[in-house]
């Protein structure tokens, strides 16, 4: 284990095109990157049987899921040689078509960049105490399902 602080992934509702892009923009000086890989994930407009998802609202066990992302964090960062990596979840109303998930890793070279983001952007699925209850059209709601 490194001594880095465990850090706060949650945003408020949407992560902001703007926030995306000024988190790409600051990496300008770091002149030993080479490559950097993003995942978005997006809240779709899915067809259920009960109608349209119109917004996911996310609520999680924060303290649990911070913890659990610092341990995430630290198993990539001894497997993977990266610069870098930030992580931001939302929590509370997404509506469909905005970004909900924002993941960044950075390396020398791209291949460790790209593995290092798809094995993070697995384990927050399958690993971070975090929920979403799918608002469907009419006032409706189901709880999300990760596939």
């Amino acid at each position: 284990m490194s001594d880095r602080k465990p850090k706060n992934i949650f945003t408020a509702g949407p992560i902001p095109a703007s926030f995306i892009a000024e988190s790409i923009q600051k990496h300008s000086t770091q002149k030993a990157i080479g490559g950097h890989s993003i995942f978005l994930g997006q809240v779709r407009a899915d067809e259920t049987e009960s109608g349209v998802i119109t917004a996911i609202e996310y609520t999680a066990f924060e303290d649990m899921a911070i913890e659990k992302m610092h341990q995430i964090r630290e198993d990539i960062f001894s497997k993977y040689p990266l610069t870098c990596m930030h992580v931001h979840h939302s929590l509370g109303r997404v509506s469909s078509g905005e970004i909900c998930l924002f993941v960044f890793t950075s390396s020398a070279h791209r291949k460790a960049a790209i593995d290092a983001c798809e094995e993070t952007v697995e384990r927050l699925k399958a690993e971070l105490p975090v929920w979403g209850k799918e608002i469907i059209e009419g006032d409706k709601h189901q709880w999300k399902v990760n596939k």
